[in-house]
């Protein structure tokens, strides 16, 4: 199984026989295609179509994170920031996040 950072130069390589843009000028473009496969996963899911489908969209998105990654900071170690991430993630309490909070508690609405 490829690393991070064996997987983002796999998808360069694909980025450079393919002539896929590959200028920092590319980086909304690439944000925004990550955006369209995670809703076509997410329609693929919801409609019940075959797993690896589904799944395959999912990669697709990974491709487009990896190589907008890869224009931002070429020199980024995404497996170091991967790590990184996961132990501050794991430090964070149960549940955390918007999803989570308790409905039935007040809302705080800014003056």
């Amino acid at each position: 199984m490829p690393t991070f950072e064996e997987a983002k130069k796999k998808v360069q390589e694909l980025v450079l026989a393919k002539g896929f843009g590959n200028t920092p000028q590319e980086i909304p473009n690439k944000l925004l295609f990550a955006f369209i496969e995670l809703g076509e996963a997410g329609d693929s899911w919801k409609k019940g179509k075959p797993t690896g489908e589904t799944l395959e969209e999912l990669i697709d998105v990974i491709f487009y994170v990896l190589d907008a990654s890869r224009l931002i900071d070429p020199n980024a170690n995404l497996d170091h920031i991967f790590e990184k991430k996961l132990e501050k993630n794991m430090n964070r309490p149960h549940r955390y996040g918007e999803a989570f909070r308790d409905k039935s508690l007040p809302s705080i609405t800014p003056s």
